[in-house]
């Protein structure tokens, strides 16, 4: 049934494999792009939240989440490379023993090492505009960015999962659709899904806490806060993305190739 995507799958993932094995710093270049692509969808969806925010409405997630939908258009159409949506295209076409897990390792540490990089250089940016130097301004993004630092490690962990699973459906179910509207559409819906859910990415995670940082966050926002989200929600969304979309997909679709 979903074969013609997962042929898609492969393709996406040997091109990354290719762009890697001749360049390494021009991979790490694209997961910069990446998580910059997302540091514009973090700044418009808080930006445009914050206004319901202030005046306590209860539209402000809503109208976040929407407007975050426009990352996951940069980064499909911008060529940027996501460390989450990479742990579905390699673990799929390594399950397929078609790529080593040796490489696909390195692939993942290098993207993630990028979408580090491109949190970090987009925060700069931000500081440097000055747009969050109002206190009223940040209100809305220091109070999620706070809160998702204080969830117990079991929660950031489940939420994860659920999170990349959903997520790495989002850039799937296109795949087997025809004409860019219907395609942006279905990603703009899973990805207002995923954010109205209150589930957690590693990446916009990245971006988010680089932001609150050079935005006067409170006291109770600090780097061991940070860490204690990354490292149980990088997990979940690496099981989301290798097994529940990577395996499983592998899995009940092995027959279907086996024909062949």
């Amino acid at each position: 049934m979903e074969k013609d995507a997962l042929v898609l799958v492969e393709e996406l993932a040997f091109k990354k494999q290719k762009t890697f094995r001749q360049s390494p710093f021009r991979y790490l270049l694209r997961a910069m792009l990446a998580s910059m692509f997302i540091g514009f969808g973090v700044i418009v969806a808080f930006k445009a939240g914050n206004f319901f925010y202030l005046e306590q409405s209860p539209f402000a997630y809503p109208i976040a989440a929407v407007t975050f939908g426009a990352a996951i258009i940069l980064i499909v159409y911008g060529g940027g490379d996501l460390f989450t949506g990479n742990t579905f295209y390699f673990s799929y076409t390594a399950f397929r023993k078609k790529m080593g897990w040796l490489e696909v390792l390195k692939l993942w540490l290098t993207s993630y090492f990028g979408n580090i990089l491109g949190a970090a250089f987009f925060a700069f940016f931000i500081y440097s505009t000055g747009l969050f130097s109002d206190p009223s301004a940040n209100t809305f993004l220091l109070k999620v960015a706070d809160a998702k630092v204080h969830l117990s490690t079991s929660e950031l962990f489940f939420r994860g999962i659920l999170c990349n699973w959903l997520v790495c459906l989002a850039f799937f179910v296109p795949m087997r659709l025809q004409g860019d509207g219907a395609k942006l559409f279905t990603m703009i819906l899973f990805v207002f899904c995923f954010f109205i859910s209150g589930y957690e990415h590693s990446i916009a995670n990245m971006c988010t806490f680089a932001i609150a940082l050079v935005s006067n966050p409170p006291d109770t926002f600090t780097v061991a806060g940070i860490i204690h989200n990354l490292i149980p929600v990088t997990l979940g969304n690496l099981i989301g993305g290798g097994i529940l979309m990577g395996w499983m997909y592998y899995y009940v679709n092995k027959p279907n190739f086996d024909d062949n």
